[in-house]
């Protein structure tokens, strides 16, 4: 049994686009909870067994998978025949691994403190700064519709959600990129769910 523990309108609701991406929502549970929010508003919720608290998380047969990345790559390895993981052997793989990885290391941090107000140069010394992250994008994008080229992955609903969620920065090339990945089936789906179950 697998069960996505998952709060409307917070960082999992990309994992419950994933799933109906992947096809997988006659396969893998989804457990609404609360968390505490930003705004004060939410808590704790004592049905859901992430260690802090919070979400996404899968529990797959007992076994927890914790992070957006890497419930990210864990999902879409279990569900290949849709195509949106990047498999073993693949000249795309080290690609693929790079940008989710690259997702949970720089990208969310950056987009936070920037989202926060909070500037250091020790800060974009070492996780680089919005603007970095843009360009690295824009770079990857100016010839080809999707990260690793003609076909969306899994790296592509990880790395678009900040701006589908924060807003779009501005720069055609990202700009198309998070407008077609926001048209997928997964993310209308999931923005429905959202709504109907208190988002």
């Amino acid at each position: 049994m697998i069960t996505l523990y998952h709060s409307p309108n917070s960082r999992s609701t990309r994992i419950v686009a994933l799933l109906k991406d992947l096809d997988a929502l006659d396969t893998v549970g989804i457990e609404v909870v609360t968390i505490p929010r930003m705004d004060g508003t939410g808590a704790r919720d004592p049905r859901n067994p992430h260690p802090d608290g919070k979400v996404p998380l899968l529990d797959q047969d007992g076994v927890l998978v914790w992070e957006s990345s890497a419930i990210v790559q864990h999902l879409a390895e279990l569900f290949p025949d849709a195509g949106l993981s990047v498999p073993a052997g693949d000249p795309r793989r080290g690609a693929y691994l790079s940008w989710l990885a690259w997702y949970a290391g720089v990208v969310e941090p950056v987009l936070t403190l920037q989202a926060l107000g909070i500037d250091h140069p020790g800060l974009s010394r070492t996780f680089r700064t919005a603007d970095h992250v843009k360009a690295r994008l824009a770079a990857a994008l100016a010839d080809r519709p999707y990260l690793l080229g003609e076909h969306y992955t899994a790296a592509d609903l990880l790395l678009h959600s900040p701006y589908a969620w924060f807003g779009k920065p501005g720069l055609p090339a990202i700009d198309a990129w998070v407008d077609r990945c926001t048209d997928r089936p997964g993310a209308r789906f999931a923005a429905e769910f959202d709504a109907a179950h208190g988002g």
